[in-house]
């Protein structure tokens, strides 16, 4: 089915090209025109962009106790992005494929389930702060101008839920509560008893070596700065066509685009970014040979030129992989 809704929006996204190649071509001609230096700093934020998510999920791993290399860190990110931009829902086999390989490093089963989950909720609070941003920097007017109301009332709520569970925390009673009703939850699902368990775990270890929220702040600032410089990258891009960009309509078109584009309806959401962020720019006021040459510039420096980056760091990491299986074998009293 996944397969076959991806077919559905590539062919929707091949008519729609079809129908605006006068646009696509006057931006191909753009496109032709952007120094290469323009390119190469986008790629760099690119590159910056994927550390910061790798580092994240390293000082994770670091919290909960597990030892590992920062450049294999780093590498693991990479590798799992490749293989994100690789299939329909490609974040799950990503996501999948990483987990295995922190296992085969002796990083506890829960350990690496809890710190996936939890990298996944502080990107995504992260992209929801730049909404928020957007959305209150804004003038009212927009595509967006609808989801203020509602995104407002959805940044008190959260802020509201946040401010009654760390207040009921601190009475014995509402934690024993909380905590029954958290496990009555879990043992109806496995799977949702192995994420409870390790999650519980993971904050439990961190609360014995640094307690408070301190140790939280670091990776959500690097969530936060993972999306700043995917952000940046754009802002290169434009800059680099010479394109006078609609702030702060395009930080909401981004992050718009960004949580369509995590549904990952095809390979590395290819046609769904390009014809979402291109659509949204349209609407804020740029033109649309502008928007769209923006669109494919920003996907060249962001998409392809990290994927033969992390498909050699995939390789890499499989032959090592295999090479420690093999020596292993040979050597069964190791």
């Amino acid at each position: 089915m996944w397969w076959l809704l991806s077919a559905v929006v590539v062919t929707a996204v091949a008519v729609a090209a079809v129908n605006r190649r006068h646009d696509i071509a006057s931006a191909l001609r753009l496109m032709g025109a952007v120094p290469p230096a323009w390119l190469v700093l986008g790629t760099l934020l690119e590159v910056l962009s994927l550390t910061c998510m790798a580092a994240m999920q390293w000082r994770l791993l670091k919290l909960g106790g597990a030892r590992l290399g920062f450049a294999l860190m780093g590498a693991m990110a990479a590798a799992a992005n490749a293989v994100a931009g690789a299939l329909p829902g490609g974040a799950a086999f990503a996501a999948a494929w990483l987990f295995g390989q922190l296992r085969r490093r002796h990083v506890s089963l829960v350990l690496a389930g809890s710190v996936l989950a939890v990298s996944g909720l502080l990107s995504a609070l992260a992209l929801f702060l730049l909404l928020v941003v957007g959305v209150l920097a804004g003038s009212g007017s927009g595509p967006a101008a609808g989801l203020r109301s509602a995104v407002l009332w959805l940044t008190v709520a959260l802020v509201l839920a946040a401010t009654a569970v760390v207040a009921l925390s601190r009475f014995p009673s509402s934690r024993r509560r909380a905590w029954r009703l958290w496990r009555r939850i879990g043992v109806r699902t496995p799977r949702v008893w192995d994420i409870e368990e390790g999650l519980s775990r993971l904050v439990r270890h961190v609360r014995a070596s640094r307690p408070g929220v301190r140790p939280w702040l670091v990776p959500f600032a690097l969530a936060v700065s993972n999306w700043i410089l995917d952000v940046a990258c754009l802002i290169a891009c434009a800059w680099g066509l010479g394109i006078a960009l609609p702030w702060p309509g395009t930080l909401t078109a981004y992050t718009l685009t960004q949580m369509t584009g995590a549904l990952r309806l095809t390979p590395g959401s290819l046609g769904v970014i390009e014809t979402s962020l291109a659509a949204l720019l349209v609407l804020y006021g740029l033109p649309a040979d502008q928007a769209i040459a923006l669109t494919l510039l920003y996907r060249i420096a962001s998409y392809w030129v990290l994927q033969p980056i992390g498909w050699v760091s995939w390789l890499a990491l499989t032959i090592a992989s295999r090479h420690g299986a093999v020596t292993l074998r040979r050597r069964p009293n190791a």
